[in-house]
């Protein structure tokens, strides 16, 4: 028996060539780097711009304040002296109301009642 023809699981193994052209091994792709691996994916010059911008932490860009301005406030004591009362304005309980007013938005509870109470509206 001569050396050649010694029975061997690998006798016909091949060297592991890249896929996708005809020239074996590295398939024209070169060697190493991000262009020659498989599944390679150029990213947009757009990323790189994004990843040079600094993150700001907390919740949006604010830093930690809130999102949503505060209401200005208005009590019950005071929409008797008031003709024309403004939209956006929170109405709080403090004081009595005497007259009937209608109110659009929004509004405490104890403020609710006292308008209800004296024959006005809250809508």
């Amino acid at each position: 028996m001569l050396l050649h023809e010694i029975p061997s699981s690998n006798k016909n193994a091949r060297a592991r060539v890249g896929r996708g052209g005809k020239r074996g091994t590295t398939s024209g792709r070169g060697t190493k780097g991000q262009k020659a691996h498989a599944g390679r994916r150029i990213h947009p010059a757009v990323r790189d711009l994004v990843q040079r911008l600094p993150k700001m932490r907390g919740r949006g860009t604010h830093q930690n304040k809130p999102i949503w301005e505060k209401l200005p406030v208005i009590n019950v004591g005071d929409l008797d002296a008031m003709k024309e009362i403004p939209r956006g304005v929170k109405i709080l309980g403090k004081g009595e109301v005497t007259k009937a007013v209608t109110v659009y938005g929004p509004v405490s509870k104890t403020a609710r009642e006292k308008i209800v109470k004296a024959g006005g509206t809250v809508k």
